[in-house]
C-alpha cells in the first residue's frame, strides 16, 4: 500500500503546468490507489519527506484536495525544473502541509495557545517558512481520501471502525494517538488534546479552542519546561 513519488513520476508528466488541478485532472485512475465502496483513495506526494529533528509534530487525518492539487502541482514543476527526488519530495512538504485556509487558521489557534512563545517565535507562521526545521507534519492516511468525491472529515465512516481506511493508519503511522498512548509507546502529555480540527468547516472550532485553550497552555508550559 506504501506509495512513493517514483511511481508516479509519469503519470504527473502527462498533466499541464499549472498552479490549481480540477478534481477531473487529479480523481482519475491514474492516481487512484484503492477504492472501497463509495470511499476513494488517491495519491499525494507531500507526505514523504521526513524531519527527524523537529520539535512540534502536527498530525492531520488525510490531505483533502486541496493539499492533494498543491502538492502535485510543485510536483509536476520540479519535475520540469529537474529537481532530484529528495528535493521535490521537500518542495511538495513545503507547499502542500496544510495548505490554503487550514494552514491559516492553525497558524491562529497555535499561537492563540502560545505555541509560538514556547519557541520564541513571533508566530507559529514561521514554523511554515524560515523556522520549519522545528516541524513536522504528516497525516494518520497519508494519501487524500475521498467519500463520494468529497473530502473524508474522519467520520461516516468512523476512522477508528473502518478496516479499510485503519490499515494505511496502521502501516504508515503506527497508530491512532490515543492507542499509542495506551500502549505506552506515546506518553499523554506529548499530545495537545483538545486541540480542533483547523477546517473551515469545522464551525465549532473556535469554541472548541476557548473551551480547551487554557489546559493546551498548561501542556505546552509543562513540555517545555522539562
Amino acid at each position: 500500500m506504501r506509495k512513493t513519488l517514483n511511481e508516479y513520476i509519469d503519470k504527473i508528466k502527462k498533466l499541464p503546468i499549472k498552479d490549481k488541478y480540477t478534481k477531473e485532472e487529479l480523481l482519475c485512475e491514474d492516481f487512484l490507489i484503492e477504492k472501497e465502496g463509495n470511499i476513494e483513495i488517491y495519491y499525494a506526494p507531500h507526505n514523504e519527506y521526513v524531519n527527524p529533528k523537529a520539535k512540534v509534530f502536527i498530525v492531520g487525518i488525510t490531505p483533502g484536495f486541496q493539499q492533494m492539487s498543491t502538492a502535485i502541482s510543485q510536483a509536476r514543476k520540479s519535475l520540469e525544473e529537474g529537481d532530484s527526488i529528495e528535493d521535490i519530495q521537500y518542495k511538495c512538504k513545503v507547499a502542500g502541509r496544510f495548505s490554503g485556509s487550514l494552514r491559516k487558521n492553525i497558524i491562529g489557534m497555535l499561537d492563540e495557545v502560545k505555541l509560538n512563545e514556547s519557541l520564541g517565535l513571533d508566530s507559529c507562521k514561521e514554523l511554515f517558512e524560515g523556522s520549519d526545521h522545528l516541524l513536522h507534519t504528516i497525516s494518520m492516511i497519508p494519501y487524500s481520501v475521498f467519500v463520494k468525491e468529497n473530502n473524508y472529515t474522519g467520520y461516516t465512516p468512523k476512522l477508528v471502525k473502518s478496516e479499510f481506511l485503519m490499515k494505511y493508519v496502521y502501516e504508515n503511522f503506527t497508530e491512532v494517538l490515543e492507542v499509542l498512548v495506551d500502549k505506552g509507546i506515546l506518553k499523554d502529555e506529548q499530545i495537545l488534546k483538545g486541540f480542533p480540527h483547523p477546517s473551515g468547516a469545522n464551525g465549532h472550532r473556535l469554541v472548541q479552542l476557548r473551551e480547551n485553550k487554557d489546559n493546551m497552555i498548561r501542556i505546552i508550559e509543562a513540555k517545555v519546561s522539562k
